[in-house]
């Protein structure tokens, strides 16, 4: 019977932890941040321990899914308005090089060393550092490169071509919401973006999903 039992509740925390990811979305399997972490722990532990521990049956089971599924949703909606919340707990993109320089402090406060920048880099196709001009650290771990010009796929040296900076793209606009910092960092402001914004036939920067600048090039925007 205990074969059973625990057959059973097997089957009814499968079908728990999958109804829960399926209201959740996708963002709990692709992106692991350290929060998402702790939800798979929690999770595992929840129908774990239930599932060996004869005092603990089905209502126990999915009452404690159901709730740590209320937290989760709570906590995502809640990411999801609030920027200063979003990125407390989600986190947000390190510059680990910048203009094909190592920023050593960058690294040590992300814990990350020189080795393991490496192995990152080369999982991006790039084995030299040379080669990089921008890397971002992600909240999940992962690395992002922007590759010097001379060193894009297909290269400019394979076609003789002169080589160009390299610029990093700069996020103005997130949901609705104007990024100050970033705006300072390309020496313009709130006047110059209204007007940006305007003139594509824009009324207001809340109806602005995103805005991204880049150097030489018009400003990208998109509106919900």
């Amino acid at each position: 019977m205990d074969f059973v039992r625990i057959g059973f509740e097997l089957f009814v925390g499968y079908i728990a932890l999958f109804a829960l990811t399926k209201i959740l979305g996708k963002t709990q399997i692709t992106q692991i941040t350290a929060f998402d972490f702790i939800s798979a722990l929690v999770l595992g532990e929840l129908v774990g321990n239930a599932v060996f521990d004869e005092k603990v049956g089905i209502p126990e089971i999915l009452f404690a899914v159901v709730i740590w599924c209320i937290l989760i949703y709570t906590t995502e909606i809640t990411t999801q308005k609030f920027k200063r919340v979003r990125k407390f707990l989600e986190g947000e993109p390190t510059i680990v090089i910048h203009k094909g320089k190592i920023l050593y402090d960058s690294l040590k406060k992300n814990h990350l060393d020189i080795n393991q920048l490496q192995h990152l880099l080369r999982s991006k196709d790039v084995f030299s550092i040379r080669d990089c001009e921008y890397a971002l650290l992600e909240t999940d771990g992962s690395i992002s490169v922007l590759k010097k010009t001379m060193s894009a796929t297909p290269t400019r040296q394979d076609f003789n071509l002169v080589p160009e900076d390299v610029t990093l793209p700069v996020t103005l606009v997130i949901d609705g919401e104007v990024i100050y910092d970033n705006l300072a960092s390309i020496s313009k402001d709130i006047k110059w973006l209204t007007n940006e914004i305007s003139s594509r036939g824009i009324n207001e920067i809340q109806n602005v999903l995103y805005a991204e600048w880049e150097q030489n090039k018009a400003l990208h925007i998109q509106t919900y």
